[in-house]
């Protein structure tokens, strides 16, 4: 089996959120972007993936069209670890984070669902997972203060959730989350690196009377893993991992032992072949892996299967936004509170043709 076309579709879907911002990654913005990757094999079989992603998406997909896509036309998808390592290998003078390595992700995810296809099986028991509904949390946007934050966490109260992320840097903001949901929700806060370690050490102890189930990103920047070993042992639960480059930086944030839950992201560290090292390595040093996956295509699918696969149970983060369309149906909706896992070969789903064509930045570019 050879590659014989591939194609970068990035898709601006407009969206509304009840937090009052439009706002994602710190920009304004009134559509979500996501970057689908669609490889063609000369069997029939479609592999799709997705590229990180939201307001890096144009940079994603020069990447993918000038420095990848060119590397894929003929190679056999079926042998995923070879092919990875040779187009990292190649490639890594551009980076082992940021635009190449999201391209690569997605190319990544394409393949697997592409060896789905080909075995007749769903990704989650090819990972050796079972089929079960997967509890899901919401993960809301910043907002505009704090009687948005209450309205929001009281709709996804409605909505059936019982763990819910908030995107805040202010006390009274979490304050009015932790009045709005009560003391028997799971509240966790993503910071998004704002701190130094001093000042990260003293939110700690500000955030204490909220019972948060983790803190995520405290400390700028992300890499100062020594930094994050400070402030977890002051008592807080730390989460990170998604800005990470590769497995050796989690290797360092797990002997430095800064993490209780690590977030590698499926569209960002390298696909579901990354994933399952970092999965592998947290579990030797005992830490909990919980997948970030902040996207609504392949990705957020990848994601679901990944979950179901891993040794613990671990929620599925929903951003709760509502999209205009999606390029997946319902599959990316929580039902109370929880999500399910598609059964059919590979990801076992493929982008709506419809969808796709309606939302879609760019005519199409296929390369052969």
């Amino acid at each position: 089996m050879k590659i014989t076309a591939v194609e970068s579709i990035l898709l601006t879907v407009p969206y509304r959120t009840s937090g009052g911002l439009q706002s994602i990654a710190g920009r304004p913005s009134a559509g979500l972007n996501m970057l689908l990757l669609r490889l063609e094999t000369d069997q029939g079989i479609i592999g799709w993936g997705e590229a990180f992603g939201h307001g890096v998406s144009p940079a994603t997909k020069t990447a993918f069209d000038t420095l990848v896509a060119p590397m894929l036309i003929g190679r056999d998808p079926s042998g995923i670890d070879a092919l990875m390592h040779d187009l990292q290998q190649t490639l890594h003078l551009f980076g082992r984070s940021g635009a190449v390595m999201y391209a690569l992700s997605g190319v990544d995810i394409a393949l697997w669902d592409i060896a789905g296809k080909v075995a007749g099986k769903p990704l989650y028991k090819l990972l050796g997972g079972t089929d079960r509904a997967l509890p899901a949390y919401a993960s809301l946007l910043r907002c505009s203060g704090p009687d948005t934050v209450a309205s929001s966490c009281a709709r996804a109260l409605e909505q059936g959730y019982r763990q819910i992320k908030l995107h805040e840097i202010a006390v009274p903001a979490v304050q009015a989350a932790r009045d709005a949901t009560g003391p028997d929700i799971a509240l966790m806060l993503d910071t998004n690196c704002p701190w130094s370690v001093d000042d990260a050490l003293a939110m700690v102890a500000a955030l204490r009377p909220f019972d948060l189930h983790w803190l995520e990103e405290p400390v700028w920047p992300p890499d100062d893993h020594a930094g994050l070993a400070k402030v977890r042992a002051a008592g807080a639960v730390i989460a990170a991992g998604e800005n990470a480059a590769g497995l050796l930086e989690f290797l360092r944030s797990f002997e430095l032992r800064a993490l209780d839950v690590a977030q590698p992201s499926v569209t960002k560290i390298g696909g579901i072949s990354a994933m399952r090292r970092v999965i592998a390595l947290a579990q030797e040093f005992g830490v909990r892996v919980v997948p970030h996956c902040p996207y609504f295509g392949p990705g957020f699918i990848a994601s679901l299967h990944i979950t179901a696969a891993l040794p613990a149970d671990a929620p599925v983060e929903r951003l709760a936004v509502d999209l205009e369309a999606s390029p997946l149906g319902d599959w990316i909706d929580a039902k109370d509170g929880h999500m399910r896992v598609p059964q059919g070969p590979g990801l076992g789903v493929d982008p709506d043709p419809a969808m796709v064509a309606r939302y879609r930045v760019h005519a199409p570019n296929v390369i052969k």
